[in-house]
């Protein structure tokens, strides 16, 4: 089967979870024996488009305005342009080149007018993977009006996206109840859990403690988007609290419209236990995780979406104890503590994480709940299950 794959962010130039997921997806079809091609935009290239190739997956990326890590106006308006960019740049391969199964990521949800073309050149069907219910987590945080100008032109786009999938795969139970709550039933939709490639890095020299000083450190390690839905305070209060304790240490690494508000708290409330480095490409990113001893994650309390972050996987494949909080109702708590993998807090409980992270300061408990982290990995989110769940259909 000829398989189209289009997503925002890809390797080997991102750093975000979503472009290694999509990319793991995209292996594991063509060792199904499928044939993949992979559309995503890209800011710095010359041409209207490029080909390349990773990992024998066909990359082509169409030229595109910067839809990450710049302003919010901006990053609309770019986005907002996926589409028509797309098909004007790469409508002579789309025409000669006929594909059985589009499958897109969500977030961006600028994808609908574009596969809604290619459904009808190519007569195949499409599978949604959705990840993020925007624009209502915005509406949730109080950042856009319910009735506001903007909020209804997204809301517009984010119907085309849905209209034109055949399945949305929804990556926990609680979201699947919750996205039916705010649609009703008219989508045909599936569980589709995070999923990660289980092929641990393995690091002996340790190369970031020493340049750090932290060799005989506990470190809580912190990787991915640093922004307004994380809530990075929860983070930062605990980095707090643990100054006491001499042997704990935070780092924490990425990118996101958060990152001055981690820089200036750890002036604030003098962290001398934490620090925040640049972000890494994902080969650099998979050596620098394997050196620490505990994933930490965040998600903001005014959530009424459950999202499974999918740094959470990354923690998981190299078999670290995970350490978090979640907005109320998240059944990513229960996931994650029924399988004794970690411990998982409501967001803002700010004296529950502070227990839960003395508790892992002890190596025969974060022992445990590693071993036990890297085997809910293995039952639950592996790519092999998050393959068989689209193919399925």
């Amino acid at each position: 089967m000829k398989i189209c794959i289009i997503v925002d962010d890809y390797l080997p130039f991102s750093i975000k979870v979503a472009a290694k997921m999509m990319h793991e997806l995209a292996v594991e079809l063509k060792t199904r024996g499928h044939a993949v091609t992979v559309v995503t935009p890209a800011t710095d290239i010359k041409n209207s488009y490029e080909i390349s190739y990773l990992d024998d997956i066909r990359i082509l990326r169409f030229k595109s305005g910067s839809i990450k890590n710049t302003g919010k106006i901006k990053r609309a308006i770019n986005e907002s342009l996926l589409s028509f960019k797309a098909w004007w740049s790469l409508k002579g391969l789309f025409l000669n080149e006929k594909q059985d199964l589009i499958i897109y990521y969500s977030p961006t949800i600028f994808w609908g007018a574009l596969v809604r073309k290619l459904k009808k050149l190519w007569k195949a069907k499409s599978f949604l993977i959705l990840r993020d219910f925007f624009p209502q987590w915005v509406v949730d945080n109080g950042m856009l009006k319910e009735k506001s100008i903007i909020t209804q032109y997204f809301r517009f786009f984010e119907k085309i996206n849905y209209n034109n999938a055949d399945k949305i795969g929804i990556q926990s139970p609680a979201n699947i109840r919750q996205f039916q709550k705010y649609h009703g039933m008219k989508y045909s939709i599936d569980l589709l859990y995070n999923w990660a490639s289980d092929k641990p890095e393995t690091n002996n020299d340790f190369p970031y403690r020493k340049k750090l000083g932290i060799e005989n450190k506990t470190v809580f390690f912190y990787g991915g988007n640093i922004g307004h839905a994380q809530d990075m305070e929860n983070i930062l209060k605990l980095a707090k609290a643990l100054l006491k304790y001499e042997n704990a240490h935070f780092v924490l690494i990425g990118a996101g419209d958060e990152v001055e508000l981690v820089k200036q708290r750890i002036k604030d409330y003098s962290l001398t236990n934490m620090n925040l480095l640049d972000p890494v490409d994902q080969v650099e990113f998979k050596k620098i995780i394997s050196e620490f001893d505990i994933g930490l994650f965040s998600l903001h309390k005014n959530h009424t979406t459950h999202n499974f972050p999918g740094k959470v996987l990354g923690y998981m494949v190299q078999s670290m104890p995970i350490l978090g909080c979640v907005n109320p109702g998240n059944d990513l708590k229960d996931v994650i503590e029924k399988a004794n993998a970690g411990y998982v807090s409501i967001s803002g409980d700010g004296e529950t994480l502070l227990t839960n992270a003395i508790s892992l300061l002890d190596s025969k408990n974060r022992k445990e709940k590693g071993l036990k982290s890297k085997k809910l990995l293995q039952e639950k989110f592996s790519i092999s299950a998050a393959c068989n769940t689209i193919l399925k259909e």
